[in-house]
């Protein structure tokens, strides 16, 4: 059982993820990630003086004795960095991280009224989010628990006696996210997007990703140790003695690093057309033939099925070869250690804290843990978000705000069609498709137009009897029944896959939507008060990032309607890779460590997105202010300036060695400070607003400048 299984609902950020992930969030997840690739209005009346204290840009973080052309980063964020510590329980702080820290606030402060007030009968969501909430925060009834919540499932897991017994538990558990060596998901066909098909997955393991298991450099070596020595920790809380847990340990690393071998790279899997492998059952069943296929896809309620889209069929065909000849006893603590990991941040706050000694302090070099009451709340904006999000728009996200951004996305929609009306490397068959996308685009402001259902999702609040760990299986149950649900049905567009209380925005390809929660507009992103220039600087060119993913290296192989059919001609489709690939070899020589450096191919479409959201967002301006008349300089920056401030002040950010190291391996996202810089230094308007001359540091040849939207 795991306490934490969040069914493949959400997968709409980006392509990438969206389908290469475990159908359950583990202990390893990073819920850190900014701008897809995640307000503090006291309320409508007190709006004008919040707004008005703060300013568009904070001089007081600038370091006004760097040179811009040097050392564009420092001039803008020089200050902060020198006054800014990493508090003790986060692994990195920055824009993103102080504005989700003032979200968690805000969301609590509406969740205690709502407990307070007792306004909420039973049986409402928003009384289910309360009740959820106050049962996480019960370390009391959490310690008092022990194992007894996973104690069912790891009794189940001892009486194993065979494969085809494992077979029959991942089946029966399924629901709560049970120990497998595959996942099933539900959600759109890639192909046919109005649709929602069958997959077959991969499954999650204890390392964050296939490269910590594969790698032979010192730090992936040494990781490795540690785990190992994680686990056998581990198990020691499972009653298991020292010798044995080491050699429980050692086993299972090995199967773990035997079933990460096939799966596809994080390179490979941001090819979508790589991950679309639609297979026949008895195709399946001939890859590999150690399960009866049909009757384990019948038992999980997904009957009579003819096909099934296989993301990763190399894994699926090791499979059999790994499972049929591994024997019971090292499958039985595989599936125990896969059930006690994907729990232990839930358990007793002993256990708790041990799981987080090494996913927190080992991997990613956290020195303490996030307060109860944040963690308690991320986990409940993660599995009933929707509710909580009610409660925070009604208090915190003027009208005003969500009518700004709209007139500000418009304008950036027609400076996009504009750039790609200029391109000089597309043909007019291509381009015309591209308006087509362009002007397709759906696009989400702050909250849902119509609320998910959670009427059937029973949470129980303690002094009713609930508990933690139960309200946390029934939101698995409820997930996963959910998904299920959805099978062979049409896909629901209006769903969102952001709460509105969450600080990051997304596009999602299969909907072809660009979603904008509410929480991400605010300072330092966007304040509708304050000057143009500022918020097309931040705001604006992040609501130009998420239109420049539509056009990515991923999702550009998406038309429209959000089916991945090809619409460029193979000359267009060659130009654009050999564009990409200047991308690429500018981040792949960026090296924020002593020989670690950013992988350009792995995180080319968010950095397509960067620079693609400058450019579109920058041009946005020039056409607002054509319009609306050039303001005065303000504290002597003329508006390009502002922009290109606002730009820089956005991603200000520190992060440990630790942090970084795990983000270049498993994040497409480049760290800040090159989405700060890296964009800028192909642009001919920055060089014009802060006069970069050739030999300054921000100086790139105009040869190796990238132009693509």
């Amino acid at each position: 059982m795991s306490l934490k299984n969040i069914m493949l609902g959400s997968l709409v950020l980006f392509i990438g993820i969206l389908i290469a992930c475990n159908p359950k969030v583990t202990s390893t997840v990073n819920t850190e990630t900014e701008i897809e690739e995640q307000p503090i209005f006291e309320d409508v009346d007190v709006v004008e003086e919040t707004v008005a204290s703060v300013p568009g840009i904070s001089m007081e973080y600038m370091d006004m004795s760097a040179d811009p052309a040097q050392d564009f980063w420092r001039y803008v964020n020089g200050k902060w960095l020198d006054n800014t510590e990493i508090p003790a329980d986060r692994t990195r702080w920055g824009s993103f991280d102080e504005l989700r820290k003032k979200s968690s606030e805000a969301v609590l402060e509406v969740l205690n009224e709502a407990i307070e007030s007792n306004s909420y009968a039973k049986g409402t969501d928003q009384y289910k989010a309360a009740a959820f909430y106050k049962s996480a925060m019960d370390t009391e009834a959490i310690n008092a628990a022990g194992l007894s919540p996973i104690q069912p499932f790891l009794d189940e897991i001892k009486n194993i006696t065979s494969l085809q017994d494992a077979l029959d538990y991942s089946v029966k558990h399924a629901p709560t996210g049970g120990a497998s060596f595959v996942g099933f998901a539900v959600f759109p066909d890639l192909m046919q997007s109005t649709i929602n098909a069958p997959y077959l997955t991969t499954v999650g393991l204890g390392l964050p990703d296939r490269d910590y298991y594969i790698a032979e450099d010192e730090k992936s070596v040494e990781t490795r140790a540690k785990y190992e020595a994680h686990v056998a920790r581990m198990f020691g809380f499972l009653g298991v003695s020292e010798a044995d847990a080491a050699d429980k340990a050692k086993r299972i690393l090995a199967l773990e690093t035997a079933l990460a071998t096939p799966m596809m790279t994080k390179e490979e899997r941001r090819n979508p057309t790589l991950l679309y492998n639609p297979m026949s059952i008895s195709d399946v069943q001939k890859e590999a033939p150690f399960v009866d296929w049909m009757k384990y896809f019948n038992s999980l309620g997904a009957r009579d099925l003819e096909s099934i889209i296989v993301l990763q069929p190399n894994y699926i065909k090791a499979l059999d070869a790994i499972v049929s000849n591994l024997d019971v006893e090292t499958l039985k603590d595989f599936y125990t250690w896969t059930e006690f990991n994907s729990s232990a941040a839930y358990l007793s706050s002993e256990i708790e804290a041990a799981n987080f000694d090494f996913y927190g302090k080992t991997l990613r070099g956290a020195e303490q843990q996030k307060p109860r009451w944040e963690r308690a709340l991320d986990q409940a904006s993660n599995v009933i978000g929707e509710p909580i999000g009610k409660l925070y728009v009604d208090k915190y996200f003027p009208p005003e705000a969500k009518a700004k951004a709209q007139e500000m996305i418009d304008n950036i929609k027609v400076a996009f069609a504009d750039r790609i009306n200029a391109l000089d490397w597309m043909t007019a068959d291509t381009k015309a498709k591209a308006l087509n996308k362009l002007n397709s685009f759906t696009v989400k402001i702050g909250y849902p137009d119509k609320w998910k259902d959670y009427s059937k999702l029973d949470i129980m609040a303690t002094e009713d009897g609930g508990s933690y760990a139960g309200n946390l299986l029934a939101t698995s149950k409820w997930s996963w029944e959910d998904m299920m649900s959805k099978l062979g049905k049409p896909v629901d567009k209006s769903e969102w896959g952001m709460s509105p209380q969450t600080v990051n925005a997304y596009y999602n390809p299969l909907n072809n939507e660009i979603v904008f929660p509410a929480a991400i507009l605010q300072p330092p992103f966007y304040n509708y008060k304050a000057d143009e220039a500022v918020n097309y600087g931040g705001i604006g060119a992040v609501i130009g990032h998420e239109m420049s993913h539509g056009f990515d290296d991923q999702g550009s192989r998406f038309d429209a309607d959000g089916n991945m059919v090809n619409w460029w001609t193979d000359e267009d489709r060659t130009a654009f890779d050999e564009r990409n690939q200047k991308l690429i070899d500018q981040f792949d020589a960026y090296e924020p460590l002593p020989g670690v450096n950013v992988n350009g191919k792995f995180t080319l479409g968010e950095n397509i997105g960067d620079l693609g959201g400058v450019n579109v967002a920058y041009d946005g301006l020039q056409l607002f202010l054509d319009k609306n008349g050039r303001p005065d300089k303000i504290n002597g920056f003329t508006p390009e300036q502002r922009f290109f401030i606002s730009w820089g002040t956005i991603w200000r950010g520190k992060i440990r060695d630790e942090a970084l190291i795990q983000r270049i391996k498993t994040d497409p996202h480049s760290p800040g400070i090159y989405r700060a810089i890296g964009p800028l230094c192909n642009l001919p308007a920055f060089y014009e607003a802060f006069s970069v001359q050739e030999g300054d540091e921000m100086y790139r040849a105009e040869e190796d400048r990238v132009m693509i939207w």
